[in-house]
């Protein structure tokens, strides 16, 4: 059986991420700094009788993420594949950013995914296979109005995997990025302060430049669970180092 850490896996994202590997009879190590998401999301519906291990840790302490990993190793076996879905969004116009917003932006967004992809790393290198999957955001290629911390850790996280997938790809391990845009989770939707929100995400803000949806909808997390899935899988065997944008055409494709 082949066996997943999945970060922020109590999470809107992260969550089905964990379903759709679990779906497909991978074992699952579900790392999240929220013990009660935790236990909600493990017994739950939808994991069918699929192995999980719930490991509570933040991922922003490197002692943390290598302690997640090792006993997910140890647990489960041998780790095929991660998925660094662990997140925060910290939004506000630059000149109101405490410094305690962008560091602890930078510390979860950033540190998290350099933190859990080293510690795999080093298992994965080993058995000279894997595949790693971080979730990003269309943010980090697009500026976004009020949202500076958030668009720089994205775009940041972007680039460290894909140096990371250079540096591993003589050891047959694959790193690649899925970018998701406006997705219905309670991220998303805690920045939304009327019920015009929704609709004004897919039909655009033309005084914070953004043009909107053109599918006309906002994501749904099994939308993101699906790409990264198929990023992990033998489907895309011969992919490395590449972003897969799925905002439903609301960066133009840029």
């Amino acid at each position: 059986m082949k066996v997943a850490v999945v970060t922020g896996a109590a999470g809107g994202i992260g969550e089905a991420i964990v379903r759709e590997l679990a779906f497909a009879g991978i074992a699952v190590a579900m790392v999240d700094r929220d013990r009660d998401a935790l236990e909600r999301v493990a017994s739950g519906p939808g994991l069918g009788d699929c192995r999980t291990l719930s490991l509570v840790a933040d991922v922003s302490c490197a002692e943390q993420a290598e302690a997640a990993v090792l006993r997910a190793g140890t647990e489960l076996g041998g780790i095929d594949y991660l998925v660094n879905a662990a997140g925060i969004l910290q939004s506000g116009w630059i000149a109101d950013l405490s410094d305690e917003d962008w560091h602890h932006t930078m510390a979860v967004n950033v540190g998290g995914v350099f933190h859990m992809s080293r510690a795999v790393a080093r298992h994965m290198v080993r058995r000279s296979s894997g595949a790693i999957v971080t979730v990003s955001s269309n943010a980090g290629s697009t500026p976004r109005v009020g949202m500076a911390a958030y668009a720089a850790s994205k775009a940041a996280a972007t680039m460290f995997t894909r140096c990371l997938g250079l540096e591993l790809a003589k050891s047959g391990i694959r790193c690649n990025v899925v970018a998701p845009g406006s997705t219905d989770t309670p991220m998303l939707t805690a920045l939304w302060n009327d019920e015009q929100a929704a609709r004004s995400a897919v039909e655009g803000v033309p005084e914070a430049f953004r043009i909107g949806i053109p599918l006309g909808r906002i994501a749904q997390p099994d939308d993101i669970a699906a790409a990264v899935r198929f990023l992990l899988s033998d489907a895309a065997a011969h992919i490395t180092l590449q972003e897969l944008v799925v905002d439903g055409g609301a960066t133009l494709g840029v």
